[in-house]
């Protein structure tokens, strides 16, 4: 089972999404993220160990690649897409609660700012770390992160920007929501921003890149 699980997290690592897939090339023909997934749960291996031991290590490997400027944006990509893929498995034993996740997070790009790529991989690396994640897209009004807080109490906020002019959007998204809930831990990211800046406006950090954010959180919790 060990073998497995370790096959499990190469193949998220490589971005190897199943039997079929001809990504990556030496592993044509070769079982994929979903053949091992299914393959641990029909040995009765647990569900929360298949996440734990075998698809966040993964997720982990290619996320400090990525850091570390060893791998780019479509390496990460294809790793999330071999990670979501094999968490359709796994779907119905966080539905009955047998996986529990490791808590709640509220994602979007701020008003007025239409980039999303960088988004969409923090909101991947995060469920592939066993986050609950709802995204609110882009061009995410201060009032609905507010009303998604509201839906979902419990959940820590994640803002991007990817452009100077909705910079001041965050600062003014930060400001609304600490007013309404000072306790709500809010990370912010984006190319033009920095840790002084995440200062200023109130943030609770800053985070250049999806696998920071997402070991941070882990220590968190």
């Amino acid at each position: 089972m060990k073998k497995l699980l370790n096959y499990l997290s190469i193949a998220i690592e490589r971005g190897k999404e199943n039997l079929d897939s001809p990504y990556p090339p030496d592993l044509k023909g070769k079982p994929g993220a979903y053949e091992y997934t299914l393959q641990l749960l029909e040995d009765k291996c647990p569900p929360d160990t298949i996440l734990k031991k075998g698809m966040m290590p993964g997720m982990d490997r290619i996320g400090q690649k990525f850091a570390d400027g060893k791998v780019f944006i479509p390496e990460i990509l294809i790793a999330a897409r071999a990670m979501k893929t094999a968490m359709t498995l796994l779907k119905p034993y966080f539905d009955s609660g047998e996986v529990v996740k490791r808590g709640e997070v509220i994602i979007g790009t701020v008003a007025g700012d239409l980039h999303d790529i960088g988004k969409n991989i923090v909101r991947m690396v995060l469920e592939g770390d066993g986050w609950e994640v709802y995204d609110l897209g882009v061009d995410v009004t201060r009032e609905k992160f507010i009303s998604s807080l509201e839906e979902h109490p419990e959940s820590i906020i994640c803002m991007s920007a990817l452009l100077t002019t909705t910079m001041m959007e965050m600062k003014d998204a930060v400001t609304f929501i600490k007013q309404s809930s000072p306790a709500t831990r809010i990370y912010v990211g984006g190319a033009p921003l920095t840790s002084n800046f995440a200062d200023k406006i109130g943030a609770d950090g800053y985070f250049p890149d999806p696998h920071s954010l997402a070991k941070h959180l882990a220590d968190v919790i």
